[in-house]
């Protein structure tokens, strides 16, 4: 009889080849999944702690009884074994590590310098464009608040380089006082290079120097008489009056830096990142680490600052809420993966403590909003469980839907819920690929997605561990329900609960009849709050299934539009884009206008226009 071996077993073994440099150990499961990563700077004294049972926590032993190899990853220093331990978390995302849990990018503003007329724009991904990068900014909406006000004072252009090139008079931009028309020369080159110059400034904290150049040059215009020029100047004035009102005391004193507050409840937590750069507050973003109540503020903020930064380039100066271990090392990580000197400090008093306070009361509020939201969830999953006989709440549904015109661009859509409320990295598009389906079957529709998903799922998590919906909800009624039926019965998925939502006589909202496999179909009352629920993912199902077919359907205009000229091959059809940016733009340019194009006769041009623009 063989015996296997513990957890503690396996580390002592691997503990003999162990060796006493910097380096990074993982601990394995029995499927070959990563339970834990963690970094050393002598990597046998770390791992040895592993093989004591005293001083360890329930949750460190159970991971080291599910542990069944070890692996290690040898580096020169221990900062460097920071940098790698925060990127295996942020890859292979280890169940007993604190992870992050968040990897969208952040956007920027760029503002160009390969074109005489410089551009400025909302930016993501790489830096590969040619140009000054303003950021990060914690959200879309802090951009686009930002571009606005610099369309407003500078007067720059955010068209295309293309665009730009074709356009013969002034756009919309120009008319609601955002540009000064350089596409038409309403404005020099040198002019325009001023503008330009000014919104640097502008975005690197000198506000307040043009705000007083502005208000020279509005009083020199009023006793000049140039009234207009003058109300166009206080125009400017005000608009950055109001970015400075917006912005508070405590962005004119933090020129650089990253102010991260923590505040924590047991097992959760809320981290608050707001971000100042030139003297100006680019917003604030929410996260909420996953980590153990046994963790430490001092361990959640150092696994966060780790994380955060893999990516992102950090500021000279990062300022937390609580102090931290190893605050030496973790400034040498950032300096070495930025090749910036980074300081990491905890104010005590002062304006930056003041700040930190208040960043810290936004913590706290933005974790008792979500935990209301997740026991709100939870309690709705209860009663959705109850509704549907289910043993269990489900943890995960899955709710379906479809999407054409006329049978065109058909495109099926599932969305995700659970605990959390919506899951979005979790919803999928279906495009119809079968060639015998006729076009606007519903239900063979549905049969291909039902029979897709669920043969997929049988494939890739046979064991039903994660992937698996406790609810399937479909868009529909009766027919639905028995394509379901027959799609699950075919693949033998026998123990799945599954119901089929559909509104009223009328398609009114609140009538919805509700049908389930082998039980006669009913209604809730108007005005239940598990019916809210239900219609709600239902409607975002419906939601997400519109969305999915217009963006298929302008894809295909898109791409198809020229495609079905007689005698434009890809050539000329390239030599159009090219030229006027779009086929939007081609469909709306004069036979004139597409004779410019190279390669376009009068006579090819003639059939472009009298095929895009049937009189």
């Amino acid at each position: 009889m063989t015996i296997e071996k513990s957890g503690a077993d396996i580390i002592r073994e691997a503990l003999k080849e162990m060796p006493t440099s910097a380096g990074v150990y993982r601990m394995l499961g029995d499927d070959g999944s990563v339970l834990y990563v963690g970094k050393a700077k002598n990597l046998k004294n770390r791992v040895s702690n592993y093989v004591s049972a005293s001083g360890l926590n329930g949750r460190t032993l159970k991971m080291i009884s599910l542990t069944k190899k070890m692996e290690i990853v040898l580096t020169k220093t221990e900062a460097e074994a920071l940098l790698l331990e925060a990127n295996l978390i942020r890859k292979l995302k280890p169940r007993y590590n604190i992870l992050l849990r968040d990897d969208k990018s952040f956007p920027y503003i760029l503002l160009t310098d390969d074109h005489a007329f410089a551009q400025i724009l909302k930016h993501r991904g790489a830096h590969t464009q040619k140009g000054k990068y303003f950021g990060p900014f914690a959200s879309g909406g802090a951009v686009n608040e930002t571009l606005v006000t610099l369309q407003k004072v500078f007067l720059l252009r955010n068209c295309s380089d293309q665009v730009f090139k074709n356009r013969t008079r002034p756009c919309l931009q120009y008319q609601i006082k955002r540009c000064s028309a350089p596409c038409v020369r309403y404005i020099d080159e040198k002019a325009y290079a001023e503008l330009v110059e000014q919104a640097r400034a502008f975005l690197s904290g000198k506000s307040r120097d043009l705000q007083e150049m502005f208000a020279s040059q509005m009083r020199q215009a009023s006793e000049s008489l140039e009234y207009e020029k003058a109300a166009a100047l206080r125009d400017r004035i005000a608009a950055l009056t109001r970015v400075q009102h917006e912005q508070g005391v405590i962005a004119g004193t933090l020129q650089d830096a990253d102010l991260i507050a923590l505040y924590r409840e047991g097992e959760r937590s809320c981290v608050q990142v707001f971000f100042f750069r030139g003297g100006q507050n680019f917003g604030n973003r929410s996260y909420f680490p996953s980590h153990s109540a046994e963790s430490s503020e001092s361990e959640i903020l150092t696994a966060f600052i780790s994380q955060f930064y893999i990516n992102e380039p950090p500021p000279r100066l990062v300022l937390i809420s609580h102090a931290i271990s190893d605050v030496a090392l973790l400034e040498e990580a950032l300096c070495m993966n930025s090749q910036v000197k980074v300081e990491i400090s905890w104010p005590e008093r002062g304006q930056k403590r003041e700040a930190m306070d208040q960043a810290v009361l936004n913590a706290r509020q933005s974790l008792v909003r979500r935990m209301s939201e997740h026991a709100t969830h939870n309690v709705m999953l209860e009663k959705v469980g109850e509704l549907f006989h289910m043993n269990t709440p489900p943890g995960r549904i899955e709710v379906y839907d479809n999407s054409h015109i006329a049978g065109t661009h058909m495109v099926g859509a599932m969305i995700t819920a659970g605990p959390e409320g919506f899951d979005k990295k979790r919803y999928r598009r279906f495009n119809i690929r079968s060639s015998e389906l006729t076009p606007g079957d519903d239900y063979a529709m549905l049969r291909e997605v039902l029979t897709r998903r669920f043969t997929r799922l049988q494939k890739e998590d046979p064991e039903r561990a994660a992937s698996w919906p406790d609810l399937v909800l479909i868009d529909g009624g009766v027919g639905q329900l028995s394509v379901a039926t027959q799609v699950f019965a075919d693949l033998g998925v026998t123990d799945l609960c599954y119901a089929a939502i559909a509104k009223g006589k009328d398609r009114n909202a609140g009538r919805e009849w509700f049908h389930l496999p082998g039980k006669e179909p009913f209604q809730l009352p108007v005005g239940d709050m598990v019916l809210h629920y239900l219609e709600r993912l239902r409607d975002e199902a419906h939601r997400f299934a519109i969305g999915s077919h217009r963006i298929k359907r302008s894809a295909a205009i898109s791409e198809s539009g020229l495609d079905q000229i007689p005698g434009i091959g890809s050539t000329r059809k390239r030599a159009l884009l090219q030229h006027f940016g779009s086929s939007r733009e081609v469909k709306s340019a004069t036979v004139e206008e597409l004779m410019k194009v190279e390669g376009i006769s009068r006579k090819v041009a003639e059939k472009i226009h009298q095929f895009l623009r049937p009189s």
